[in-house]
């Protein structure tokens, strides 16, 4: 089977259910992971601007595409072409380990996706209850964007006891956000992602003090890992006992102040 991904997420994914660049024959240059594997596979283009021309000429089975990350008229040139094609459509971690089988099936790697989706099903047994604070995640600065709570980010968050309010739930789940509607969705925790804006702390606290200068409480500022943020797949529950394990520390610090 050869499989072009267009997925940085679900390329790893495939390679953790124990393909090779044998099979795995395209590939986006975000698609890093594992990274003394991916350079064997050729890149193709972006998620967003694929080259159909290389597409083709890696004769894949199959095309591994995410709904929110490539174009629909990308997804309908592979079906014209007769390209069979894994679409992925994730909002929440509880989602990812149907996910995972519907890839293991797609790609005959059924038994290594049931057992990583009964591992993060575990995970997700396990989760702490709710802290009673107010989260986003912020993931661009300039205009500066939030991951709302009907995303997978987003979701991840609340995973970790949070409430994650969905800001302009008719929007892309990427709201524009100021520190007035920070301010009036009475955030207490900031998460400042690496990617796809790297955030510096400075970034943060310059917002702090904008919140500050409007009369508003200051919201606590956190770096946070972008990857265990947003990579879906076989990274959910590395993700999730990353971002747990952050949590248990800033509880412990909450519970000293």
């Amino acid at each position: 089977m050869r499989i072009v991904s267009l997925v940085p997420s679900l390329t790893l994914s495939l390679f953790d259910l124990g393909l090779d660049a044998s099979s795995v024959v395209g590939r986006t240059p975000w698609c890093i992971h594992p990274a003394d594997a991916v350079d064997r596979v050729p890149v193709v283009g972006g998620t967003k601007t694929p080259n159909l021309g290389k597409i083709a000429a890696s004769e894949p089975d199959v095309v591994v595409m995410d709904r929110d990350e490539n174009p629909k008229a990308v997804h309908d040139w592979c079906i014209e072409q007769g390209y069979q094609t894994f679409v992925c459509h994730v909002r929440h971690p509880a989602e990812v380990p149907e996910m995972l089988r519907g890839l293991g099936r797609t790609v005959k790697r059924e038994t290594e996706a049931e057992a990583m989706a009964s591992r993060l099903e575990t995970t997700l047994t396990a989760l702490p209850e709710p802290n009673g604070r107010v989260a986003l995640p912020l993931i661009w600065h300039e205009p500066l964007m939030a991951a709302n709570g009907a995303t997978y980010a987003g979701n991840m968050v609340a995973c970790m006891g949070y409430e994650v309010p969905v800001i302009e739930p008719e929007g892309t789940g990427y709201p524009v956000v100021t520190p007035e509607s920070i301010m009036a969705w009475r955030v207490n925790d900031l998460f400042l992602s690496s990617e796809p804006h790297e955030f510096s702390l400075e970034e943060g606290e310059r917002l702090v003090a904008a919140i500050e200068a409007l009369g508003g409480t200051p919201p606590a500022l956190h770096l946070i890992d972008g990857e265990a943020l947003t990579w879906m797949g076989s990274f959910t529950d590395k993700g999730l006992d990353d971002l747990l394990a952050m949590e248990e520390r800033l509880r412990a610090d909450r519970t000293l102040m």
